[in-house]
């Protein structure tokens, strides 16, 4: 009777044999490249000048602001008698399309975070750039030049149209120009990153919406309804605060006599936009995506 033989040790696979690299002196093709934030902000803008509702919600932004502004002032051309547009700000007009259109750039700064979130496309987002502080800077740096930008346009053309048909009207001074094109084109832009920012806190569409139009349309709406003499204080208060007076003061109609003048309320809304803005970051870098 043989002698059972004893098993035959197995070679290491070839990938264990040695240490060091198997092909030595090997160089990828493949550049690595040391990411930045510019590269954030490429991707972004890719995302954002390909989704369909971009260019439906600035479209119809653009028909509000220009339609309803050519509008008003064109119904008051033809409704008022000679002389009775004597020191009248021609620009002044261009409110009531800024203050519709508004909604439309608030819905567009909710859905550039918020829509990734109810998608789950923001679990790809972060794994192809794991700093979240970078990419909320980068959807901020995007959405607020694209924001003004539009804006800017959109209040300029209502400026010049205005004031070719309020022909009896005076002219506007270099200031109110400024404040009338550029600043309220700021500060549109910054309500809607306000919107972008709360929507990365919600983290859900309908509910982002609402909190911003209620913003945008509740403190006046309820300031109407305060008739008591003790909440005269608040009621002041919530007139001079109110996100359509103080878009007013840009073109120096203001609702309320007191409050907010000039600039101030660029600064409120920087200020604000600040504070929210270091919020998402905080709860951006300790909630799960």
């Amino acid at each position: 009777m043989s002698t059972p033989q004893p098993p035959m040790p197995q070679a290491a696979p070839t990938w264990q044999a040695a240490p060091g690299p198997s092909h030595p002196g090997y160089t990828s093709p493949i550049p690595v490249v040391t990411t930045h934030l510019g590269h954030a902000i490429a991707s972004e803008w890719t995302k954002i000048k390909s989704v369909r509702s971009t260019m439906w919600t600035l479209g119809v932004f653009v028909l509000l602001v220009i339609g309803v502004g050519l509008g008003a002032a064109a119904l008051v051309a033809a409704n008022t008698d000679p002389g009775g547009l004597e020191g009248e700000n021609p620009l002044s007009f261009g409110f009531f399309g800024l203050l519709l259109g508004s909604i439309c750039v608030i819905t567009l700064g909710v859905l550039t975070t918020a829509s990734e979130y109810g998608t789950g496309m923001i679990r790809t987002t972060m794994v192809a750039c794991p700093s979240r502080g970078r990419v909320l800077a980068a959807k901020a740096i995007v959405f607020f030049v694209v924001a003004f930008v539009v804006t800017l346009v959109s209040a300029v053309v209502v400026a010049l149209a205005d004031v070719a048909l309020l022909d009896e009207a005076r002219d506007p001074t270099g200031g109110e120009w400024l404040k009338g094109t550029v600043g309220v084109s700021l500060y549109i832009a910054l309500l809607g990153l306000l919107s972008l920012i709360i929507g990365s806190i919600i983290r859900h569409s309908a509910g982002a919406i609402t909190i911003m139009i209620g913003l945008l349309l509740a403190p006046l709406v309820i300031a109407l309804f305060m008739f008591a003499q003790s909440l005269e204080g608040l009621r002041e208060a919530l007139f001079e605060y109110s996100i359509p007076n103080q878009l007013s003061v840009f073109y120096a109609n203001s609702l309320s006599e007191s409050g907010p003048s000039g600039w101030d309320p660029l600064w409120i809304a920087l200020g604000v936009t600040a504070a929210a803005f270091a919020g998402a970051y905080a709860l951006l870098e300790k909630r799960d995506v």
